[in-house]
C-alpha cells in the first residue's frame, strides 16, 4: 500500500490527533480509520463518471502513535470497481496538504 506515515507521535498529540480528525473528515463505524472526502473537482475522469460508486474518499489510519494516510482512493458504494485506483497527483497534493496542516495546527512533535 502507498501511504504517508507520521510516526513515533506522543500520547498527547495522538489524543488531539484523533480529536482533529473525528472534526474534519468522515466517520467509518470503524476505530481509528477515518475518511477524507476528494473534492469533486479533483475526481479522475473515471471516478467522475463512477460518481454513483461514491462518495471518494482517502483513507486515514491512526495507531498507538502513527497516523497513516492512504493513497489509494476508495468509493464508498463499492468495494471493487475501476473506479477505485491510486491518487492522481492532485490528489496526492490534497492529501498532503491535509496531513501538512495537522502537523502544523497542532504543532505535532515526533
Amino acid at each position: 500500500m502507498r501511504q504517508y506515515v507520521i510516526d513515533e507521535i506522543g500520547k498527547a498529540d495522538m489524543e488531539r490527533g484523533r480529536a482533529y480528525l473525528a472534526e474534519r473528515t468522515q466517520a467509518t463505524g470503524m476505530t481509528d480509520i477515518y475518511w477524507l472526502a476528494l473534492p469533486p473537482d479533483l475526481l479522475s475522469p473515471t471516478q467522475w463518471e463512477h460518481r454513483d460508486c461514491g462518495p471518494h474518499y482517502l483513507a486515514i489510519e491512526t495507531g498507538k502513535d502513527f497516523v497513516k494516510f492512504e493513497f489509494l482512493v476508495r468509493a464508498r458504494n463499492k468495494f471493487r470497481c475501476e473506479c477505485i485506483e491510486y491518487a492522481n497527483p492532485a490528489q496526492e497534493a490534497f492529501l498532503l496538504q491535509f496531513a501538512h496542516t495537522l502537523i502544523q495546527e497542532l504543532a505535532l512533535k515526533t
